[in-house]
């Protein structure tokens, strides 16, 4: 890295590339219904391994990066409509490159029209009314809507890559989990008090 005359600034320039689609890989994937509260984490591990939360609504299996993203299109495929947290400008290109790096075909298309939530509701564009207020992050939007943060947990986005390296998947997937729960109640307060149809 050229601009890195440190081995801390080195480092930070390297695990920077863990945010791009190109230079990364997925390590878990949450998906949660948020009518049901039902769901499944799709998550990398060196062993395969399929189990049950501790309420018996959400499966863990564990998985090749292929296996992951195979699990995630075929699941896609079932639902009229899928809700993410900032999903049109991080996790949807991301999940659409890693499956065309490793040749996978997605099964719909993650970037529709973007003012239409009916197909895709990315919350950070609903809760910045597209980008007419200032962006945060999940973590604040949670406390200000009084929902459980993930990053209660003590675990952060930060925190993924070196918890992969340890071989702590299974805190990888519950962490991941977590993000999907948050973003199931956040949700559901934009849908009841600010997703005015007219």
């Amino acid at each position: 890295m050229k601009s890195a005359d440190t081995e801390e600034k080195r480092i930070a320039e390297m695990e920077k590339l863990s945010l791009y689609g190109l230079t990364a890989q997925i390590v878990a994937i949450a998906m949660l219904n948020p009518d049901t509260m039902a769901g499944k984490v799709l998550f990398q591990s060196d062993t395969k391994e399929q189990s049950l939360s501790r309420n018996n609504k959400i499966e863990l299996i564990s998985g090749s990066e292929r296996d992951l993203l195979t699990g995630f299109w075929d699941t896609l495929q079932h639902y009229d409509r899928f809700i993410t947290f900032n999903g049109r400008t991080f996790d949807n290109p991301f999940l659409m490159l890693r499956s065309a790096i490793l040749g996978i075909r997605p099964s719909r298309n993650l970037l529709p029209y973007r003012y239409d939530a009916k197909g895709h509701c990315d919350l950070l564009d609903q809760l910045t009314f597209y980008g007419a207020t200032r962006k945060f992050n999940l973590d604040f939007y949670c406390k200000a809507f009084g929902i459980k943060s993930p990053k209660d947990s003590g675990i952060t986005g930060q925190d993924i890559a070196p918890l992969f390296h340890q071989g702590k998947y299974r805190e990888i997937a519950e962490y991941c989990m977590g993000d999907a729960i948050a973003t199931a109640e956040l949700f559901r307060r934009w849908n009841e008090f600010l997703n005015i149809k007219e």
